[in-house]
């Protein structure tokens, strides 16, 4: 064993060992402080106070037990460091530096490790090097580091913790659906889209009533989800099938949750100004009626009312515009419940038709299918020249760049904006493909919510009347006690041509008048004209449609 050649040396002795890949290999805390003990005992060194330490040394001021007993040094509480190797001391050159400068001027008198002791008057050469070896080797473990993060996102992986509703699959090194939370996370995703949730009271649901908890690892998980990890759900592109890192897009080869529409959409619902509070009631129409006078949203309230003779309390639920602005709104008359749900029943009425003319549309819809698969197909024509297109600016980018035609700067920005727009319209052309299921399932929905929405309307609870006045339109104001509302353009159509065409149709039911060919050739008119009304449905997206039990009205 080697001896030191200073005496009477107060030595700190320090063990440090941090979670990262750099110290999987090096020794226990405890495995070091025992060595180290041992060695004091050898040397007879006087061993003042024993520092321990959990955290990574690559980058300064990172370290608050070696900060402090750096500080006491100087100080002139001891006068030596007694550790494993210099790598536990220092693997940056800031650290390094210190302890160089210290030792060289005598503050710190010696530095002993397992293997040698390192003193003021040693070839600062050899010092540096073994502590610029340190350093260097943080930094190609970052190297290497980062080389492998690249070559797992240019290969469609996010390298990093899959978020909640999918799984990393260890052995194939890819990320997969959590069969036990995939479907729950679109669940959320579905109620955030109608706009009558919250992001609160969707985790008031999930937590409570779905029973969601978060995934168990070694350390921590199996949680009610928090409100903070319901907002990293409802903002994190991954779900899109789209990896955000280091500020750009990388198109993911996992299965995504929702689209980028759907993203989009929920987006804008979280923009939305003010923040949701606390209600002791609920109220079915509040947060979607504005005042056709100041524009101010409608609120309600329920007051309680002693009936005379009987002793009877009563609760009765009001509407009114908020009046938040100051613009003198007159709109100061207040709108029963019953009166609001009366007038929305007759605008569903509008847009309310017979089963039979539904036999009808899903009939014709069926058909048209093959015509939807063909602007189905045109459409991913479109976009995969776009995508040509896109990805041949950006090659004629690059070139200019090597012709130093344009400068680092301006090239790299506009190369992140052109790779953004090719993940993004992939991202369209994947979803191309479902294009046309998605089409025929929502424009059935279209013509259930037309026959059965009205039914649902009068006898559902308060959350179903919220669904249906959502899917009715949008821009709902009450003026002067008068409900208006501009509905979905899906609707349209029936209020142009099947008032008319269900009056023809009552005439020649067959229950009316006596069944001949002359009236079986009206009634196949009546249908053909129905069915033309529908042969050019609007293609473009619609609303969520709540689902309605078939039934009469």
């Amino acid at each position: 064993m080697i001896q030191p050649t200073v005496k009477n040396i107060r030595y700190f002795l320090y063990a440090r060992k941090s979670s990262e890949s750099e110290d999987r290999q090096v020794q226990s805390i405890d495995d070091q402080i025992n060595r180290l003990q041992e060695l004091a005992r050898d040397l007879n060194l006087n061993v003042r106070e024993v520092y321990t330490e959990s955290k990574s040394a690559k980058m300064p001021n990172n370290r608050p037990k070696f900060t402090e007993m750096m500080e006491r040094i100087q100080k002139g509480e001891a006068d030596g460091i007694l550790c494993w190797q210099l790598n536990r001391l220092t693997r940056n050159p800031v650290d390094s530096g210190t302890l160089s400068w210290l030792l060289q001027q005598g503050i710190i008198k010696i530095i002993q490790t397992i293997d040698r002791p390192y003193l003021p008057d040693d070839n600062v050469l050899l010092f540096n090097v073994e502590t610029g070896m340190a350093n260097q080797y943080i930094l190609d473990l970052r190297k290497n580091c980062m080389r492998g993060l690249l070559s797992k996102l240019q290969k469609g992986w996010l390298p990093n913790y899959a978020p909640l509703g999918y799984l990393n699959d260890k052995e194939e090194k890819t990320i997969i659906e959590d069969p036990e939370r995939f479907n729950i996370i679109r669940k959320m995703w579905d109620l955030m889209l109608t706009g009558n949730y919250t992001p609160p009271k969707i985790l008031e649901l999930v937590n409570n009533a779905w029973g969601l908890r978060t995934r168990k690892s070694k350390h921590s998980g199996g949680k009610e989800l928090s409100r903070a990890g319901i907002y990293r759900i409802f903002t994190n592109l991954f779900y899109t099938g789209i990896i955000e890192w280091d500020g750009k897009q990388h198109e993911g080869k996992h299965k995504p949750m929702i689209t980028l529409e759907e993203y989009d959409r929920v987006q804008t619902l979280l923009g939305r100004k003010g923040k949701p509070r606390p209600q002791t009631h609920s109220f079915a129409y509040t947060g979607f009626i504005r005042c056709g006078e100041c524009g101010c949203l409608y609120t309600a309230e329920t007051k309680k009312k002693l009936i005379k003779g009987t002793g009877e309390t009563r609760e009765y639920t009001y509407y009114h515009c908020t009046r938040k602005k100051k613009t003198g709104c007159s709109q100061r008359k207040v709108m029963r419940v019953e009166e609001l749900e009366q007038q929305i029943e007759q605008e569903l009425q509008k847009y309310t038709i017979l089963p039979e003319f539904l036999d009808w549309a899903l009939e014709c819809i069926n058909q048209k299918n093959d015509a939807e698969i063909e602007d189905r197909r045109k459409i991913h024509k479109m976009r995969s020249n776009s995508l040509l297109a896109t990805q041949n600016e950006l090659d004629e980018l690059t070139r200019m760049r090597y012709r130093q035609l344009i400068d680092d700067d301006t090239y790299m920005r506009e190369r992140n904006t052109l790779q953004a727009k090719i993940t993004r319209l992939k991202a369209q052309l994947r979803e191309t493909e479902s294009r046309a299921e998605k089409w025929l399932e929502l424009t059935e929905k279209t013509f259930q919510f037309a026959t059965y929405a009205r039914k649902a309307f009068i006898t559902g609870d308060l959350q179903t009347k919220k669904e249906i006045l959502a899917a009715l339109g949008q821009n709902a104001t009450i003026k002067d006690r008068k409900l208006s509302i501009q509905a979905n353009a899906w609707l349209q159509p029936i209020a142009d041509t099947y008032p008319a065409l269900q009056e023809e149709y009552l005439r020649l039911e067959p229950s009316q008048i006596a069944a001949n060919k002359t009236q079986t050739e009206a009634m196949a008119a009546v249908r053909l004209q129905w069915r033309r009304g529908w042969d050019s449905n609007p293609r473009s997206r619609l609303p969520r449609i709540p689902a309605f039990e078939a039934g009469p009205l």
